[in-house]
């Protein structure tokens, strides 16, 4: 339809409706709209209509809107100076209109000085109603009150990023304040913001998606206007960001007009989703739908078509409500000499007509009308799915209970949804697919995570780094590095990463690096968790557990040398018993010597057989014979006392022979500050802050860097500029007393803490993902790191390799291939090993490879580190 034709027939339309005025009181009503735009066009019949429609059905009315249009071209300038002249020259009483915010602007303030109300019907930016004026109506939904049914959908899929993109003018940032605070309820990042100029070309607009496309999120939020819309989703799709794994939702800007859009248009937006202004179903809106396509059958209704329906219908409404009394403009004589602009009249009938506007309430075109504020309110919005017919309708969003798929559907059952499928119905998403987009991946043409590592550990066994002399790189192993690479094997995608080394740095730093982003995006090493830390970064889920261990030097209470079998009993025991053995024989003798011929004799006879008849006891039973009733019951009393004397003997001496004994004068952090004795505690850590605060002073600090230095102080001993013991967390004390068993031993755990995990920024998507590969490393028992098997050939399936115990006992272990990406599992054979090494679900220790025996590896189970 033509710009020309469509002005006629809209002039046609209120000639009609105009010329039947005669018995009723003309009030005068602006309309400032750009005459020729699409939407613009229809909202004017649309008003035609309302005025039409609403005097058939009141015909007893006792007023008249005489309506007069005026063109404002598209040009903030032009609608100011339209409707300086309506209120100026025509005398208007109130305006409906203008079509954009920024045209409302100096009209809502010039109608609050002339007390001639605005009523717009497409104005949506929430800055209007920071205005503040009683003379403004917003007879459509601000933007703003949509933001709540895209936090619904973002946080139903769990999305932790989203990346807003909108237009540079005051339409486009005027939804941020509220997009912004309502994904910070739910703790969703807005990692940056991408602005499209109203007059992009499109390679402007590549540039900007081109941006986009190279950084990791991929939920991002669309708030500009049809036009523009319409070519940023075409380059979209041209450059591949309508594939599967992005995920696109509309505000109503667009969502609203899908309707009007051509089948060019639609297809570049299949997959996306929209909010949409909701209209429920109604036999008025049926009705008018049926008469508009009649009258219209080229041109598709708008919503803000309706929306013009309707504030014309209450503003006909109100203006019968205010009567006819005081339709005038008052200017006094100093107005009369000023400019046109300065001298505007005051509408007598302004503040009547307010007040009515403010009590209107009907049953409208977009269901119940009724201005609280000067604003509309909506309850319900409508959620689409754009496909190749348009807009799907899969749920709906109401204020009291979220997301449903149907309106009637109870919000009883929304409570126990378990999924998004009990709450919206099904969605093709970007890329004709339904697999829900996880919201983010790491570019493949974007720049792969850079994870800093520390060179100086102390603790080899944790990380280490060599220099290859070859290509001058650093190669870096050890426990956390091949946890972490266990870790990303067992995520569901790729991620790319370089190792970059850092030397010289302790662990804040290099924390504070990661949360600033300009040097490392992660940090892999054995870092401590902590509530500080938390602050500037995100952690993982912790891969080892951790508290603070006391270390101290042991020595053994039993000297091992010749006579070491004397030693299970004091001196006076062995003198009572050995006296007990001789007193037992002698009464032994005087109870049988003259009745038994056997301890009878000569003196020498009788007094060595006392002695053989007590001590043989100990080993056998005596040949000599005992008769007496005395006798016997001495000798059974004698018998019982020599058992329990030997059992508690032989196992003491068992004891002292296999087992060590152990002892410190040291037994708990107490003891060391109740004797102000000098401790050390591992350079680069954060324990510092924690002893300070427990009450050692700064001069019995001491820093240790490695194993070794640490059991150098701790032998040198207080005495002699060494320490009387060492803090440092569990994972290191395993590890310490590993090496040193013999000497030192952890008597106590005072502090507590979550455990070692691996660094990211704060928000950062991949700590999610991360913290669920961990789980699955720990829950699984079998993996060996892939490097590993690799590098030493033990990466093929149905291979057998030896696994060594620390007995020296070998197990024959089959391994299995895992997945096509080649990790090796222990198969038949590993349960075996595992329980009589006392290996349970979540332990992880060092197999360490010893040598090849007839083409098979054999692994060395070397010291256990606990990871549950």
């Amino acid at each position: 339809m033509m710009r020309g034709n469509n002005f006629v027939l809209i002039l046609l339309f209120f000639f009609r409706m105009q010329v039947r005025e005669a018995q009723n009181t003309d009030v005068k009503v602006g309309i400032v709209t750009d005459v020729g735009r699409e939407n613009s066009d229809i909202t004017l019949l649309c008003i035609s209509m309302s005025l039409s429609d609403f005097y058939s059905s009141h015909p007893e009315t006792r007023t008249r809107l005489i309506t007069t249009i005026v063109d404002s071209k598209n040009d903030v300038v032009l609608s100011a100076a339209a409707a300086l002249d309506l209120i100026t020259n025509k005398e208007v009483k109130a305006i409906l209109g203008p079509w954009t915010w920024m045209q409302a602007q100096f009209m809502i303030e010039m109608g609050q000085k002339s007390q001639v109300p605005t009523v717009s019907y497409s104005a949506t930016s929430p800055f209007l109603a920071s205005i503040r004026s009683q003379y403004f109506f917003g007879a459509t939904y601000d933007d703003s009150s949509q933001v709540h049914a895209i936090k619904a959908i973002i946080e139903l899929f769990m999305w932790r990023e989203v990346a807003p993109a909108y237009v540079d003018n005051t339409f486009g940032e005027g939804i941020l304040p509220s997009l912004t605070n309502a994904l910070q309820e739910i703790n969703v990042r807005i990692p940056y913001r991408t602005v499209i100029y109203p007059n992009a070309t499109d390679d402007e607009i590549s540039v900007e998606l081109l941006r986009m496309m190279n950084l990791p999120t991929r939920v991002f939020v669309v708030h500009i206007a049809k036009l523009l819309g319409s070519r940023f989703f075409a380059k979209a799709k041209e450059i591949g960001m309508m594939k599967q794994g992005y995920v696109w939702i509309l505000t109503n800007s667009i969502a609203d007009d899908l309707s009007i859009m051509n089948e060019t248009e639609i297809e570049t937006m299949e997959g996306v989703l929209g909010v949409k202004t909701y209209f429920p179903r109604s036999e008025e809106l049926e009705t008018f739908k049926s008469r508009w396509k009649k009258r219209f059958p080229n041109s598709d209704l708008s919503v803000y078509g309706l929306c013009a329906y309707d504030a014309t219908t209450a503003l006909a409404l109100a203006i019968e409500e205010a009567g006819t009394s005081n339709l005038t403009f008052v200017k006094t004589d100093a107005m009369r000499d000023m400019s046109e602009l300065q001298g505007l009249g005051v509408s007598q009938y302004g503040p009547k007509l307010v007040q009515a506007l403010s009590r209107v309430r009907f049953k409208a075109l977009a269901g119940d009308f009724q201005f609280i504020n000067g604003q509309l309110h909506p309850s319900v919005f409508e959620i689409v799915n754009v496909d190749g017919r348009g807009g799907r309708t899969i749920g709906f969003w109401k204020k009291e209970h979220g997301l449903l798929k149907n309106l009637e559907q109870k919000p009883a059952t929304t409570t126990t949804s378990s999924t998004w499928q009990d709450r919206l119905r099904p969605i093709i998403w970007p890329g004709d697919t339904m697999s829900v987009p996880k919201g983010w991946e790491i570019p493949t043409n974007g720049k792969r995570l850079r994870i800093g590592v520390p060179t100086n550990n102390g603790f080899k066994q944790f990380v280490k780094a060599t220099r290859d002399p070859i290509t001058n790189s650093t190669i870096f192993s050890g426990f956390c590095i091949d946890y972490f690479e266990a870790v990303i094997q067992a995520m569901s995608y790729d991620v790319s990463y370089d190792f970059i080394p850092f030397e010289d740095v302790n662990y804040d730093t290099a924390i504070y690096q990661v949360y600033l982003g300009l040097e490392y995006d992660a940090m892999v090493a054995d870092t401590t968790m902590s509530a500080n830390r938390s602050m500037y970064v995100d952690f993982s889920l912790p891969y080892t557990p951790s508290g603070i261990g006391v270390v101290v030097p042991v020595e053994e209470s039993v000297k091992r040398s010749s006579i070491i079998f004397l030693t299970p009993l004091t001196l006076e025991l062995w003198v009572i018993s050995l006296l007990s053995f001789f007193i037992i024989g002698l009464v032994v003798w005087v109870l049988e010597h003259r009745v038994n011929p056997d301890f009878d004799g000569s003196v020498k006879y009788q007094i060595s057989t006392i002695f053989w008849f007590s001590f043989s006891i100990i080993a056998f039973a005596p040949r000599e014979r005992v008769l007496s009733f005395w006798a016997r019951l001495v000798v059974i009393i004698w018998y019982f006392l020599v058992l329990v004397l030997t059992q508690s003997y032989t196992a003491s001496l068992s004891s002292l022979l296999t087992s060590q004994q152990l002892d410190s004068t040291i037994t708990s952090m107490n003891s060391l500050l109740a004797k102000g004795e000098p401790v050390g505690y591992q350079l680069s850590s954060f324990l510092l802050g924690r002893l300070q605060e427990s009450g050692f002073s700064d001069a019995n600090l001491v820093t240790y860097g490695s194993a070794e230095n640490c059991d150098d102080l701790l032998s040198k001993g207080p005495q002699k500029g060494g320490i009387s013991a060492a803090f440092m967390e569990v994972p290191y004390v395993k590890l310490f007393l590993g090496q040193y068993c013999n000497k030192y031993k952890m008597v106590e755990t005072p502090f507590k803490f979550n455990g070692l995990g691996f660094v990211f920024p704060i928000g950062s998507p991949l700590v999610a993902d991360v913290s669920r590969a961990i789980l699955q490393v720990q829950e699984s028992n079998k993996r060996l790191p892939l490097r590993f098997t690799r590098v030493n050939g033990i990466n093929k399936a149905g291979k057998k390799i030896t696994l060594m115990g620390q007995d020296g006992v070998n197990w024959m272990v089959l391994l299995t291939n895992e997945n096509e990406r080649g990790r090796m599992r222990l198969g038949r054979g590993w349960k075996g090993f595992c329980e009589a090494h006392g290996v349970k679900i979540g332990d992880s220790f060092v197999l360490e490879l010893m040598r090849e025996k007839d083409s098979s590896h054999v692994l060395k189970f070397c010291t256990k580190l606990n990871c549950v």
